[in-house]
């Protein structure tokens, strides 16, 4: 019988955050698997766990994934952690969670912190609706293509960003989205300097030409206005043929406008002038 892959979230900051049940969790299984194994041993040594540790990131996760899909499949039980909050965002925990699912292995999570969705939750924008886009790339050129690709997106865009790269990432946005755009800053979430700045684009790298970037930050961008639909002349004329048939019937040119409005999908004070 296989072992389980257990993905662990873990503390974007503030080890109290750190649940019970994931605590149980790592002192409960085989071995862990960790992002960073220096990183992940202060946090074992604060809640006193001691467990075997192998390190899985980005450019060992091939190696890697086969040896704990070995160990998974002779039965041992494995937590994965990355550095801070929860496996495959941004991380590649998603694909050690493909593995298994290929596999047959079970896979389960303790959910935790997770530093997108903590700063959308303080960023005062639209949070029924967003996109994550995690890290842009390194390279202009694909960094200002992911970036063009989102001009028109109307929810609200989340990326995490390193201090070194902040500032060439904030002047593609305001090329991208211009001055007045909306952006929400979010850094050192739940420690003892957290510091969420919201401002426009313009605001955003002038301050950042002042002052230099500290910390990873998580960036919320204002999503683009909905576009205005112009109606069609067809729909119009339409509308304004229901609005006569209406009023041959008695109905007073106001009602008629409101149901001939609503069927045709037109502007309601746009037709009531043009019957006019």
């Amino acid at each position: 019988m296989s072992g389980t892959l257990y993905l662990v979230g873990t503390p974007i900051g503030n080890l109290g955050d750190f649940s019970p049940r994931a605590v149980e969790t790592l002192a409960a299984v085989d071995f862990i698997a960790a992002e960073d194994t220096r990183v992940t041993l202060r946090l074992l040594n604060h809640f006193e766990i001691k467990k075997p540790m192998l390190s899985y990131y980005e450019h060992n996760k091939r190696a890697r994934g086969g040896e704990i899909l070995r160990r998974l499949e002779a039965g041992e039980n494995c937590a994965l952690v990355s550095d801070a909050g929860m496996p495959s965002i941004s991380d590649p925990g998603e694909d050690m969670a493909a593995l298994c699912a290929m596999h047959g292995i079970p896979v389960t999570v303790v959910p935790g912190p997770c530093a997108a969705i903590t700063a959308l939750t303080l960023s005062a924008l639209p949070a029924g609706r967003f996109c994550f886009e995690g890290f842009l790339s390194t390279a202009k050129k694909s960094r200002r293509e992911h970036l063009a690709a989102l001009v028109g997106e109307e929810r609200t865009m989340i990326f995490y960003e390193a201090p070194h790269k902040l500032r060439a990432t904030l002047a593609d946005l305001r090329v991208q989205f211009g001055d007045d755009r909306a952006i929400v800053l979010a850094r050192e979430l739940t420690k003892l300097h957290e510091q969420v700045q919201r401002m426009t684009l313009a605001e955003a790298n002038k301050y950042y030409e002042e002052n230099n970037p500290r910390g990873e930050y998580v960036l919320l961008l204002a999503g683009s206005p909905p576009a205005v639909k112009e109606p069609a002349a067809g729909d119009m004329e339409q509308a304004r043929a229901l609005v006569t048939g209406y009023m041959e019937q008695g109905i007073p040119r106001v009602e008629a406008v409101k149901r001939a409005a609503k069927e045709a999908g037109v502007p309601r004070a746009e037709l009531y002038k043009a019957t006019l």
